[in-house]
């Protein structure tokens, strides 16, 4: 059996009882960085094997996990924090699981972009998770692009690094909209600053050292989702105009 084991975003305290008894009963456990990992599997004294697995290894590694599958062995895949598989090479694991018709399941658990999504303030009804974008400005407006028009709250994954680049060009690319910012989630100093892309941007300063990962929330295109409802109305009211008609013409 392969178990996808969410471990926590930043607090220790946030694991799940599920998740250090499964850590405790499988054979191996496969982990994005073995270090961090290792940190974790101390703390709750648990000793396992470790696999690395990586974007980097996935295909080696990904072999060698189906080959403990084979001998019945129980493999654990965690990530450096989270939830497996969001922004990292857990979901080709899952996929060649399934095609090889080895069972999988999940332990559910802490995920950033749920967290950062719920205390932004923006809508909740329905969202569109992007992941980390492009590293270079042309490609990365072209990432943005896609989801210009969309109504849907957008969150996307950033380093420290490229953070201004990417308010910069969600502003070129949305216009001004609200927005969000979430670092060190259940950490000590956890952070989520509130405002418009504009003055997300100018708080960050110029040249100031950002440290830890990043989680953008970005208001959707609500006056297009309002021209799409006032379209939608009067298609409708259209409609109910042919209908009445059509009895009209009956009844005469």
């Amino acid at each position: 059996m392969l178990y996808l084991v969410a471990t926590p975003i930043g607090n220790l305290g946030d694991i799940t009882l599920r998740a250090l008894d499964t850590l405790r009963a499988v054979d191996y456990v496969a982990s994005e960085d073995t270090r961090t990992t290792g940190v974790l599997l101390k703390h709750f004294e648990i000793s396992k094997p470790q696999i690395s697995f990586h974007e980097h290894n996935e295909d080696k590694a990904g072999e060698r996990i189906l080959g403990l599958l084979r001998e019945g062995r129980d493999v654990a895949l965690v990530t450096d924090a989270g939830t497996p598989g969001i922004s990292d090479p857990g979901y080709s694991l899952v996929r060649r699981c399934l095609d090889a018709d080895f069972p999988v399941t999940m332990l559910p658990g802490p995920a950033g972009l749920i967290m950062a999504v719920v205390l932004s303030g923006l809508p909740l009804h329905s969202f569109t998770f992007r992941g980390f974008p492009p590293r270079k400005q042309g490609a990365r407006r072209r990432f943005l692009e896609v989801d210009k028009d969309s109504p849907h709250t957008l969150i996307f994954y950033e380093s420290p690094y490229r953070l201004a680049a990417l308010l910069e060009d969600a502003i070129a690319v949305y216009g001004d909209r609200p927005a969000a910012l979430a670092n060190d989630l259940t950490k000590l100093y956890e952070k989520v600053e509130r405002g418009t892309l504009s003055s997300l941007r100018a708080g960050l300063g110029e040249g100031e050292r950002l440290k830890g990962e990043y989680i953008v929330v970005v208001g959707g295109d609500i006056e297009t989702k309002r021209q799409r409802d006032k379209e939608t109305k009067r298609q409708g009211d259209r409609e109910t105009g042919r209908r009445g008609e059509r009895r009209r013409d009956i009844e005469k």
